[in-house]
C-alpha cells in the first residue's frame, strides 16, 4: 500500500472539470498528468490554466498513455459509454461523470469490460460522499426520524441555451440524463432504511424536442411500504436540488444535496423542534476523488462500482419507457478517434 498520487488524464476542456476534477486533485495532491481536447488549443489553455503536466494528441492517446493511471470522464453523456469502454479496454481505471452510459445496453457493456478489466470504475455521484447526504442516511440509522415513510427528491434548473448538448438526444441529452439521475439514486441509495431497493410504479414527462425530455417526474414505491418521487426539471424557474425524507417520527431535508458546497444545511423537524445543521461546504467533489484514491491506494471500501451504474441505467431506462420516451441512442466512435 502506497500514498503514492493519483495519475489522472483528463478526457476534454469542458468547465466541469474545473470544479470537478482540478479542484480536488489539488486540494488532494493528486497529479494531473495529461488531458486531451477535440481542439488542441484548448487543451493547451486548460493544461496551462490548471497545471496539467502535458497535452495529449487525442482521446485515444490519452487513454493509451502508460503514464494516465485514471482516466475521467467529463465529455457529453453520449461519449460517456465509447471513452469507458476505450479506457478500460487499456487497463485504466475509470472515474465517468454521471449517467455512465447512454442506456442499459451500453452501461451492461461497460460492466463487462470492467471484470475482464479487472480495473476499478465508478460513476460519478458525488453528492454521496458529502456530509450533508450520510447525515440524511445517519438521522434515519439513529432513528431519530423513525421508519422511512416518503422521500421526495427534486433536481431542477433554469433551461440551458437550446444550442446546448444537453438538449441533443443523438449524444444522449435530456433532463433525466442531465439531473434526474440524482434524484433516481438518492432513492436508491435509501434501500438500506426502506426494506430493499425501490421500484417504478410510474413515470411521466414533457417534451423539449422529439424524443428529448425537458422534465421526467418518477414515482416509486420501496418494500418496506415507503414512497418516493424523483423530480427532474431542465428548464424551471430557479435551480432546486433538494432531497426531503419523511419518516414516522420525523422528517430531514437537504437544501442542496447536490451542490453542498453552495448549501450545506439540513433542516431536521422531530419530537425536539426544529434544527438546521450545518455540514461544511468542501467540495462534495473532493471528497469523491479522496475516496476513489483510498480505495485504489489502500483498499478501502468503495460505495459506487460497475454494479451500481448498471442498475441506475437500467432504472433510467425504465423511467423513459414509462413516461413514454425512448432510451437514449448510443453513440459509435469513428474509426480514426
Amino acid at each position: 500500500m502506497t500514498d503514492e498520487p493519483l495519475r489522472i488524464g483528463v478526457l476534454g476542456a469542458a468547465r466541469i472539470a474545473e470544479l470537478s476534477i482540478v479542484g480536488p486533485a489539488r486540494a488532494s495532491g493528486h497529479r494531473l498528468v495529461a488531458v486531451a481536447a477535440r481542439d488542441r488549443d484548448r487543451a493547451e489553455a486548460f493544461a496551462t490554466a490548471h497545471g496539467v503536466e502535458r497535452v495529449a494528441g487525442s482521446y485515444a492517446d490519452l487513454v493509451g498513455d502508460p503514464e494516465v493511471e485514471v482516466v475521467y470522464n467529463p465529455l457529453a453523456n453520449g461519449l460517456h459509454g465509447p471513452w469507458n469502454l476505450a479506457a478500460l479496454r487499456a487497463g485504466k481505471h475509470v472515474l465517468t461523470e454521471k449517467p455512465s452510459a447512454s442506456n442499459a445496453q451500453e452501461a451492461a457493456e461497460v460492466h463487462e469490460a470492467v471484470a475482464k478489466a479487472g480495473t476499478v470504475f465508478m460513476e460519478g455521484f458525488h453528492y454521496l460522499f458529502h456530509p450533508v447526504t450520510r447525515r440524511l442516511h445517519e438521522l434515519l440509522d439513529s432513528g431519530e426520524l423513525g421508519e422511512l415513510r416518503h422521500v421526495e427528491a427534486m433536481v431542477a434548473m433554469p433551461a440551458p441555451p437550446d444550442s446546448d448538448v444537453r438538449w441533443s438526444l443523438p449524444l444522449a441529452g435530456g433532463a433525466l440524463m442531465d439531473l434526474g439521475c440524482y434524484s433516481l439514486h438518492a432513492l436508491r441509495m435509501l434501500a438500506p432504511w426502506a426494506g430493499g431497493a425501490p421500484r417504478l410504479v410510474g413515470a411521466n414527462g414533457g417534451e423539449r424536442a422529439p424524443g428529448v425530455d425537458e422534465r421526467l417526474y418518477a414515482d416509486l414505491e420501496f418494500p418496506g411500504g415507503a414512497t418516493g418521487t424523483a423530480r427532474c426539471h431542465m428548464a424551471y424557474h430557479t435551480w432546486q436540488m433538494s432531497c426531503r425524507v419523511v419518516g414516522t417520527r420525523g422528517e430531514a431535508t437537504a437544501m442542496n444535496f447536490v451542490q453542498p458546497h453552495l448549501d450545506d444545511r439540513v433542516v431536521v423537524r422531530a419530537a425536539g423542534g426544529e434544527r438546521t445543521e450545518e455540514l461544511g461546504r468542501r467540495s462534495s467533489y473532493t471528497y469523491q476523488l479522496e475516496a476513489f484514491a483510498a480505495h485504489l491506494r489502500h483498499g478501502a471500501p468503495l460505495a459506487l462500482d460497475a454494479d451500481d451504474a448498471l442498475t441506475t441505467m437500467r432504472l433510467i431506462d425504465e423511467c423513459y419507457r414509462a413516461a413514454g420516451f425512448p432510451a437514449r441512442p448510443r453513440t459509435a466512435l469513428p474509426t480514426t478517434a
